[in-house]
């Protein structure tokens, strides 16, 4: 069975969200499963590399508008590679992959489109796109989410529940768990980390905020292009001081950082964030959780006074309110972190999570045809 995974960047170029799926999915697969991915380059010339075992073919780039790369190769490339495939995983959001699959995917080649967030904040693309996201949906044999309210609160996707399958993320808990957390000083220790690319949607500009009338240093993984205004913000705000802008950092660092931290910071404003796969990891690691009330499966991985505070998105005031809450109590930040750890290994671990989606794979290849096209 070939199966060809498509999104607009995959690694070395960009880690985590999307990507990261990616490559828990194409890690080990099954004897008769050959797996590859089609990206584009975030800027640059393209390549063909193997990552992991897995060939990547990234075509090159402009850079990107709309948050789409400007990539002329892609869509013609995505056509003919699609041809020679058994199944196409189409990673939603991405217009591109709309434009090449809406038209001419021959009968015999199965279609899932792993739906992983609406587009979200720019409006007149989404009203351009939308007929061919419609015919792409009506085409899909499958449709992928990661829960139920992606579901119930996508016009799109309701006319297709009966395609649709509900797959919670998994990931190398483990791996994440691995440092000791049994020393419950760390819950005293008044360092929040987060981490996440620096855009709108992920709120970094509420968790500065949140963070100035507070006696807390913050530490936030990530790089994008609100980088140089959070730090403008923060010394508005008074706080670049106890605040660490500390960039891509390699999987052993960040792990090492979860492990040192009190708790996790998860700020997101908007239904862009439909998941946040790094709450898993921070779960895994131990730590609390503070997330916000988004209309997506955002609250219901780390859920309310199980293993996080969950809190109106976009409102400093409330989130400040829950980090004092867990910095001032050790015992409930230890409570909630020791609850995410154990949610974290019980119904998150990637096993679980690459068995469900390779039935998905084989119920697909079934219904196709194996002639034609």
């Amino acid at each position: 069975m070939r199966i060809l995974h498509a999104y607009k960047i995959y690694r070395p170029d960009i880690d985590g969200g999307v990507p990261a799926v990616i490559a828990n999915l194409v890690a080990h697969p099954a004897p008769d499963i050959k797996q590859s991915i089609l990206a584009a380059r975030r800027r640059g010339w393209g390549r063909s590399i193997e990552i992991d075992g897995t060939p990547v073919q990234a075509v090159g780039s402009f850079g990107t508008l709309f948050s789409t790369p400007m990539a002329p190769d892609y869509i013609p490339t995505l056509i003919r590679r699609a041809r020679r495939s058994d199944i196409v995983v189409h990673h939603a959001p991405l217009p591109l992959n709309d434009a090449a699959l809406a038209y001419g995917l021959p009968d015999r080649v199965g279609l899932i489109v792993y739906w992983h967030a609406e587009i979200v904040g720019y409006p007149l693309l989404k009203k351009l796109v939308t007929p061919m996201i419609q015919c792409v949906l009506e085409r899909a044999d499958r449709i992928i989410v990661s829960g139920q309210p992606m579901i119930d609160h996508s016009p799109l996707l309701r006319p297709h529940r009966n395609k649709c399958v509900v797959i919670p993320f998994g990931l190398d808990v483990a791996y994440w768990g691995a440092i000791s957390s049994a020393d419950t000083q760390r819950y005293s220790s008044r360092h929040i980390v987060s981490l996440g690319r620096l855009v709108g949607y992920k709120g970094y500009d509420v968790l500065l905020r949140a963070l100035a009338p507070l006696d807390a240093n913050a530490t936030i993984i990530g790089e994008g292009p609100l980088l140089s205004d959070l730090q403008a913000l923060a010394n508005d705000l008074r706080v670049a001081d106890r605040v660490r802008f500390a960039g891509r950092l390699p999987r052993d660092k960040i792990r090492q950082l979860f492990h040192s931290a009190c708790l996790f910071a998860f700020p997101s404003v908007t239904t862009a964030e439909a998941f946040g796969l790094v709450q898993i990891e921070a779960m895994a690691a131990g730590l609390p959780i503070i997330n916000t009330d988004l209309p997506t499966t955002v609250p219901l991985v780390a859920r309310h006074d199980m293993e996080a505070l969950t809190v109106p998105p976009g409102d400093p005031a409330a989130f400040a309110a829950a980090l004092g809450r867990l910095l001032n109590d050790p015992a409930l930040a230890e409570r909630l972190g020791h609850a995410a750890r154990i949610r974290a290994f019980s119904e998150y671990d990637q096993s679980v999570f690459r068995a469900r989606v390779t039935e998905v794979y084989e119920q697909v290849h079934a219904r196709r045809p194996k002639s034609g096209g």
